[in-house]
């Protein structure tokens, strides 16, 4: 680290978040990890909460109104005014093409990665295919729109957005019969119990789901700085993978694509992605090594070659 002064209650570090709960706690989660790294005063970290665009559209799929940047607009404005010194996101709600006045400094140990399915009461499934026939449910996520359909052609996707909260009360009403939610959020709201997580090679992830990324001006060597000695090497090396694949594929926010990536105990990157039609009846998938950005495009070109037409006019590459 440099020799720039670290931060103090009387001039903190002030880190910009999103207002939900669920952002909130991720925002605690990166004050936690700059704490233990520096030893600092928990009051020499300010969290700043903002309402971002995207919680308060809560009628209209993302890609109706402005996709992932309803996400970062209010943030990347408050970081590039000075208003904040850094910013906290869930790396999955962030464009694969960042402004280059920001560098993603840190990317905090990655939470799990899957989806857990959670269905209202009364509705015995633990498993999509479990699902009644013609159950309804609901998700905001093209991916999981997709994925589902694939599956079980039978099951209806409305459109679900909101919270966490706001989701499982939709839910408990009786809107629909079941939802995905993604693991790691659920556990960092202390939901340890919602819902059944479901294997990867069932529902393939979203890209970085799970990640954390704290993110600061560019220029701000002390910003810089003091977020990446709280980086975490192997979900910075898999993030990037999974990124990078998405970059290659030039989809958007409508596009259903899925990556992860997972190390091997030999040390291998190992990215597994799969991109489907809007109506889940065409998909391909594959899986390669990547030891870098390279390869990861490698494989998302192999799956755009080998996409039927269905699946490639949703991608611009």
């Amino acid at each position: 680290m440099n020799s720039d002064p670290l931060p103090t209650p009387g001039h903190p570090l002030r880190l910009g978040t999103r207002a939900s709960p669920l952002a909130m706690a991720q925002a605690a989660q990166a004050v936690a990890a700059l704490v233990a790294a520096h030893g600092l005063d928990p009051a020499a970290l300010e969290i700043v909460p903002i309402t971002a665009t995207g919680d308060k559209i809560q009628d209209r799929a993302l890609a109706e109104v402005g996709g992932k940047a309803l996400w970062t607009r209010e943030l990347d404005a408050m970081l590039d005014a000075g208003v904040i010194d850094a910013a906290v996101h869930s790396l999955k709600d962030v464009e694969t093409i960042r402004d280059a006045r920001f560098a993603l400094a840190a990317m905090l140990p990655r939470a799990d990665a899957r989806d857990r399915l959670v269905v209202r009461e009364g509705v015995a499934a633990r498993t999509i295919a479990d699902l009644p026939p013609g159950a309804r449910l609901g998700t905001s996520s093209p991916r999981r729109a997709a994925q589902v359909r694939a599956l079980r052609p039978d099951l209806q996707t409305p459109l679900l957005r909101g919270n966490v909260a706001t989701r499982l009360a939709k839910l408990a009403a009786g809107d629909y019969e079941a939802t995905l939610l993604a693991a790691a959020g659920l556990e960092r709201l202390g939901m340890h119990d919602i819902g059944f997580a479901q294997p990867p090679d069932i529902l393939l992830p979203a890209a970085s789901q799970g990640a954390i990324g704290l993110e600061c001006r560019a220029d701000d060597a002390r910003a810089v700085a003091l977020l990446a000695s709280v980086d975490d090497a192997p979900t910075r090396r898999a993030v990037a993978a999974e990124r990078a694949f998405l970059a290659a594929l030039g989809g958007d926010c409508s596009s259903p694509v899925a990556a992860h990536a997972r190390l091997l105990a030999d040390g291998t990157l190992r990215l597994a992605g799969a991109i489907y039609s809007e109506d889940g009846g065409d998909h391909v998938a594959g899986e390669a090594p990547v030891a870098g950005d390279a390869d990861a495009a490698a494989l998302a070109q192999r799956l755009l070659a080998d996409a039927p037409e269905t699946v490639r006019r949703l991608f611009a590459a």
